[in-house]
């Protein structure tokens, strides 16, 4: 079954801690005075004037590089984790030299822990970025925000604003999530959302349960990456790469892979047999990906197969409705 990619708290923390890349360093703005939330994220920052948010990421970055603050989000009872797992030796293991820790109070009196440091350089050389992390408690969500910046690009009041001045809102309905995303189903062939996930990608399901196991329903996973565009040529290897990645399921044998062209735009099908790996059931996959100027649409449907006849034309269906918004 294809379902998000579980892991402990603490490697997410860590895995989202070191994510990222900064580039060019610039003059230091000054704070701008509205709270931004990225798409369906709850966590907002008051953001300098030059970052804006990001279509790579939940979080924001800065036009040109040189700064970014990331968001992940977990839920409420990780913070006392986090809290407890984040010691200096830990994230030193991990590469980075803790400076300050300090709890701060945020609005609302949401509770906080917040860092600064640097990555570790290599012998002889001086760090090149600053990094800021603050782990938040929102009672029913926990927020880790990782901000960092090139020496020179922002200052430490800059960024140490914009993490405490972190805003947390209620949690967004279903509806509210889906209509924040990148893209626009117009055609959804009887299936249904049921979770939306990161601003950018919706698990649906074709039957009347929420929490899919056993595969007793068809799931279909829709997500949007934003990188640079991938040439012709590399597309199938993108396509093959992706789907062998997934977790959840194994000894794949692919029916069909090719790459076709469609009201103007360039996409690429796979399908396939394999194995859900939690229940041992023999499963049809198809992937579907739409590529885009700035990145890729990817579609995932995964059903029994005794029940392929019927779902493989209703994943087409929902896929070929997908639009940009």
């Amino acid at each position: 079954m294809v379902t998000p990619l579980r892991l402990p708290f603490r490697r997410l923390a860590l895995a989202a801690l070191f994510a990222g890349t900064v580039l060019t360093a610039a003059p230091q703005p000054s704070l701008a005075q509205e709270a931004v939330f990225p798409p369906s994220s709850r966590f907002g920052l008051t953001p300098a004037p030059s970052m804006i948010v990001s279509k790579r990421f939940t979080g924001f970055e800065r036009r040109g590089g040189g700064a970014m603050v990331s968001v992940v989000e977990l839920p409420g009872n990780a913070y006392p984790e986090m809290k407890e797992s984040f010691t200096d030796e830990n994230l030193k293991s991990q590469g980075l030299t803790v400076q300050t820790r300090e709890p701060v109070t945020l609005d609302g009196g949401v509770e906080g822990m917040l860092f600064t440091g640097e990555p570790i350089a290599a012998e002889g050389e001086a760090p090149v970025t600053r990094k800021w992390l603050l782990i938040v408690g929102g009672g029913d969500v926990t927020g880790i925000l990782v901000a960092q910046a090139a020496v020179g690009a922002e200052s430490d009041e800059t960024m140490r604003g914009m993490l405490t001045g972190v805003r947390v809102r209620p949690a967004l309905g279903l509806e509210e999530q889906i209509a924040a995303l990148p893209f626009r189903i117009g055609d959804l062939a009887g299936f249904r959302p049921v979770r939306a996930l990161a601003g950018n990608s919706v698990l649906l399901t074709l039957g009347p349960r929420d929490q899919v196991s056993n595969l007793e329903q068809p799931i279909l996973v829709i997500a949007q990456a934003t990188q640079n565009a991938t040439p012709q040529e590399q597309r199938d290897g993108l396509a093959r790469q992706a789907l062998f990645s997934n977790q959840t399921l194994k000894d794949f044998s692919i029916e069909r892979s090719q790459s076709y062209r469609q009201n103007g735009v360039d996409w690429h099908e796979i399908v396939a047999r394999a194995v859900d790996v939690p229940s041992s059931i023999p499963v049809v996959v198809t992937q579907t990906i739409r590529f885009n100027p700035d990145g890729y649409v990817r579609a995932v449907g995964v059903t029994r197969s005794d029940q392929r006849s019927e779902m493989l034309p209703l994943f087409r269906q929902v896929v070929d409705s997908l639009q940009m918004k």
